[in-house]
């Protein structure tokens, strides 16, 4: 899994000569997690600029959990300042670092609902899509946080395209469809199994529709030719392993399909009208 780089803020230095104000330097160098979770921010009233420099001495020492309740009490104590913007991002970044996905999230999400314009949004949404992709289990388990990891990085590469986050996050739009598209074939299979031939078809369908461009076509295109056959729907299997033919001539998935067509005398055939050959030139890439 990746880890969140920094970014780095503009007009680092400023009247309040912040000893470590962000360049996003300095941080990337901490390596270690840190951090007592007991530890509490108790209420004092304080300048801003000490609020911040404790915290950034936290983050330097790897201690995220102050560092991050520093953070908030910039943002609790002095609301309106420039540096409570900072700090909102900061305390997202701090609670990522020790795997506080909730809190991370929550910050940025704030962040971006109350600085849509700044020009660390697209950060934000990094963070956001780290945060949810970290989560992702295997896919014999519930996919929520694979698609909530989509969803943001989605967004990431729609409104900021150039980002220098948005590279990184098309690379995990990808192997997170990939994922998605693995639990549906694992599903697929368990009915396919089961002779529920209908439902198996219904989650391969999904494959090709939805997640076409994944690892996981192929297989799909040769289980909808067993789905079928199974079935007695000829030209629809038929259709089904053309298209891998077409696609995947190579592959193993092919030869299965049409050894399995020739046991009953068919080829792999094309019918234009069938849905499978409508949604294989439909579907693109979701960027």
């Amino acid at each position: 899994m990746s880890s969140a780089r920094l970014p780095a803020f503009r007009n680092a230095r400023s009247a309040f000569r912040l000893r470590h104000a962000l360049t996003g330097m300095a941080v990337l160098a901490i390596a270690a997690l840190g951090g007592c979770a007991s530890d509490e921010v108790p209420y004092e009233e304080r300048a801003v600029e000490q609020i911040y420099n404790k915290a950034m001495d936290h983050m330097e020492d790897g201690r995220y959990i102050p560092a991050a309740k520093e953070f908030d009490e910039v943002e609790r104590q002095h609301p309106y300042s420039e540096w409570a913007r900072r700090s909102m991002l900061m305390s997202a970044y701090a609670n990522y670092k020790v795997n506080q996905y909730d809190e991370t999230i929550l910050n940025a999400q704030r962040f971006i609902a109350l600085h849509p314009g700044n020009r660390d949004v697209p950060y934000a949404y990094y963070l956001i899509g780290l945060s949810y992709y970290e989560q992702i289990s295997d896919v014999g388990r519930d996919q929520k946080m694979t698609e909530n990891a989509v969803a943001a990085f989605t967004e990431l590469v729609r409104r900021f395209p150039a980002s220098e986050y948005s590279r990184d996050a098309r690379l995990k739009v990808e192997l997170a469809l990939d994922h998605l598209a693995g639990k549906e074939m694992e599903i697929g299979r368990y009915y396919l199994k089961r002779h529920d031939y209908i439902a198996a078809i219904n989650r391969f369908r999904v494959v090709v529709e939805r997640y076409q461009t994944t690892t996981h076509t192929p297989e799909a295109l040769e289980r909808l030719t067993e789905a079928y056959m199974a079935l007695g729907i000829q030209t629809e299997a038929q259709t089904a392993a053309a298209i891998l033919g077409y696609n995947y001539p190579g592959s193993e998935w092919y030869e299965d399909s049409y050894a399995l067509l020739a046991g009953y005398g068919l080829e792999p055939v094309e019918n234009k009208d069938s849905w499978i050959s409508r949604a294989w030139q439909s579907v693109t890439s979701v960027f």
